[in-house]
């Protein structure tokens, strides 16, 4: 029988995290003149390392390893040679895509040595994969996971596995995903600019202001608040849900220290644990316990208000007074392939969970678990 797994939408999420790899800026596109596949019968690079190599290999490993999970668990008869075979040719498709289209990018330089490289990565990924459903071990979390989640899990856990690295992208507030206001509203200022339509805009009659610290403290609560209620949804019994609750905050952390060490050094990885992120933490941690033996539905709803409250007063304030300088670190420092997924994923995680959520509870209600 065909299960449902998130290992497909996982696919896809990592498929464009390659596609934003490969072609970031996205700018000053030209035809060279001469085939995109000419790079296919290129000697052998005169300069090479062996980090260009290890990086080209690991970065398809988990694309190769999520495209042949998703046959294994997805299939009414799951073969492992269909599932080797299913995402080797995925692997390489997008591959063979990616150094094609970076035939028209300047900044690029296409390779026939990465296309096999990123092949083998796909192979190593699928390989482990098959490994992994041979010995039992895709079997033994197909039925974990029936055990910890309800059914239609696999869009929550999707959600769940990405807000740590949506968390990546510097924020103005801790936790405080979906600060977009000031930007949107820069940029379709820039896109009606000399256009008849400019004067359609609204003009803004106040300056955004900081946030007190009260605030602050409240969208950090609410911002580590809603992944723990979307964990809630999606989980079968109270005592998962404890689980779960540690989990998910100990996460945001350790992706918000990640986050302050690449922009700030490793120094300051813990610089943003000031006072009022403290208490906010603290106040989440308190909600959560409170919230573990509630229905799932009040979860559901309790989620949608806390983060509508969350989107509201975080675009009522400007962005951080450091956020261009950050900026700059990641667009020009090592960072500049990974910051445009990073940031994409800050903006839009919040408005993809008000969807999840309402889509959730616009279902109609089925028998109650032990957490309904």
């Amino acid at each position: 029988m065909p299960h449902k797994s998130a290992a497909f939408p996982l696919a896809l999420a990592y498929a464009a995290l390659i596609v934003y790899a490969s072609l970031y800026p996205f700018a000053d596109w030209r035809d060279q003149g001469i085939a995109p596949w000419a790079y296919l019968s290129a000697p052998w690079p005169k300069y090479w390392t062996g980090f260009d190599f290890g990086v080209n290999v690991a970065g398809y490993v988990p694309f190769g390893f999520l495209c042949a999970l998703s046959v294994l668990r997805t299939g009414s008869s799951p073969s492992v040679w269909r599932g080797l075979l299913r995402a080797t040719v995925a692997g390489a498709a997008i591959a063979f895509a990616m150094e094609t289209l970076q035939s028209y990018l300047p900044a690029r330089i296409p390779s026939n040595v990465d296309l096999g490289l990123n092949t083998a990565g796909t192979v190593l990924g699928a390989v482990l994969a098959a490994a992994l459903e041979r010995l039992g071990a895709v079997a033994h979390w197909g039925r974990a996971r029936s055990q910890w989640f309800v059914e239609d899990a696999r869009g929550g856990l999707v959600l769940l596995a990405l807000w740590p690295f949506a968390l990546l992208f510097p924020a103005a507030v801790t936790f405080g995903l979906g600060q977009v206001f000031e930007r949107l509203e820069a940029t379709i200022s820039e896109w009606l600019l000399d256009t008849p339509f400019i004067d359609w805009l609204p003009v803004r009659q106040f300056e955004l202001e900081p946030l007190v610290p009260a605030v602050e403290l409240l969208c950090v609560m609410l911002g580590a608040l809603v992944p723990c209620l979307l964990g809630y949804l999606v989980a079968r019994t109270v005592v998962q849900r404890a689980v779960l609750l540690p989990l998910i905050l100990l996460a945001g952390m350790a992706a918000s220290a990640l986050s302050a060490a690449m922009s700030y050094g490793p120094e300051h990885a813990w610089a943003w644990l000031e006072l009022p992120v403290q208490i906010g933490l603290a106040a989440a941690v308190f909600a959560g316990v409170l919230l573990l033996f509630a229905p799932r539905r009040l979860c559901g709803a309790l989620l949608l208000m806390g983060l509508v409250l969350q989107l509201s007063l975080l675009n009522q304030a400007p962005e951080s007074a450091y956020f261009a300088q950050t900026l700059a670190t990641w667009e020009q420092g090592r960072f500049i392939r990974f910051h445009g997924l990073a940031q994409w994923l800050g903006w839009c995680w919040p408005f993809a969970v008000l969807v999840y959520v309402l889509a959730a509870l616009s279902r109609r209600r089925r028998p109650a678990s032990p957490a309904s």
